[in-house]
């Protein structure tokens, strides 16, 4: 009986201390967009949080280390959020016949439609870029996390294309690589102008150059 006392105990830490470290995140999020992550405190985000600086020293050494658990979240939310584009939209197509610039802008088009308003983590990920290439003891990181994602982000389309009868004439993270700056690129712009576009989807950028840019570096399997 005292066994499961225990259990129920420790699980109801590990819930709260989850929750917490939720909390915590969610606040750097904002505080962060807002001020970048060089202004931003301990103590801004801690309040922000309804939380003490114990709290945020009890699951965080380092802002930086807060950055990087914020970071594997949106990153896993838009992986998410790509599984969910291949498995309701890819399905549909037909793999025996040849995708043209047409049905890749398409398709383009929908997927980042899925994606929502990333204006706000453009923000904090161009904040915590400039950061790292200031501090060497912060770029090392930044560059194992960049690399991570743009490997896994690699693998998702190399196997999306695949889906569809497709694969890439070039290492596909080189491909990804150009991909994401061609996006980080207008998604810039877009924050630039002020624009009030609530995605990439609709992005002249985007949409003169990624379907052209993917069809001339793909090939038929």
């Amino acid at each position: 009986m005292s066994t499961s006392v225990e259990q129920l105990e420790s699980q109801g830490d590990s819930a709260r201390r989850r929750k917490t470290r939720d909390r915590l995140i969610d606040a750097a999020y904002e505080v962060f967009a807002e001020t970048g992550i060089h202004a931003a405190s301990v103590e801004m985000i801690t309040e922000r949080a309804g939380f003490t600086r114990g709290a945020f020293y009890s699951n965080f050494d380092t802002k930086e280390e807060l950055f990087f658990a914020l970071a594997e979240r949106e990153n896993r939310l838009r992986f998410e959020r790509l599984q969910d584009g291949v498995d309701s939209i890819l399905p549909g197509l037909d793999a025996t016949s040849a995708v043209t610039d047409e049905t890749l802008s398409s398709l383009v088009m929908q997927f980042l439609e899925m994606q929502g308003d990333d204006r706000r983590w453009c923000l904090v990920q161009s904040e915590f870029r400039l950061l790292a290439m200031r501090d060497a003891t912060v770029a090392a990181s930044y560059l194992e996390y960049q690399r991570n994602f743009q490997g896994e982000l690699a693998a998702r389309l190399e196997d999306a294309l695949r889906s569809v009868g497709l694969s890439f004439v070039i290492d596909p993270v080189a491909v990804t690589r150009m991909i994401v700056n061609v996006y980080e690129s207008a998604m810039q712009e877009s924050i630039l102008e002020g624009s009030n576009v609530p995605n990439m989807s609709r992005s002249p950028i985007v949409l003169g150059t990624l379907p052209p840019l993917i069809q001339s570096l793909t090939r038929p399997l």
